[in-house]
């Protein structure tokens, strides 16, 4: 949670994910937007994740003012555990 608050912080945004693989390598992002490209925290710390070589993910800490947070994109990257906090 400490690292997803971080990504927040240091984006300086609302939102900001963290995921753990399963050895223990942590990721962290914060949302993009740029007019070609637009992802959430989650899509894009899984889409670190991914191209680092990372097939099993352990947890996943997303902070976010959002209510529903969209998991669909940890498929195929096992069952992690997903904790949404508010900021």
């Amino acid at each position: 949670m400490t690292l997803a608050k971080s990504a927040r912080a240091r984006t300086g945004n609302i939102e900001g994910a963290a995921v753990r693989d399963d050895i223990g390598r942590t990721y962290v992002a914060g949302p993009v937007r740029l007019p070609s490209l637009t992802l959430t925290a989650l899509q894009a710390v899984v889409a670190a994740a991914a191209s680092s070589g990372v097939t099993k993910l352990e947890a996943a800490v997303v902070v976010t003012g959002e209510v529903d947070v969209d998991r669909s994109v940890l498929e195929g990257l096992g069952e992690p555990t997903v904790h949404v906090v508010a900021p």
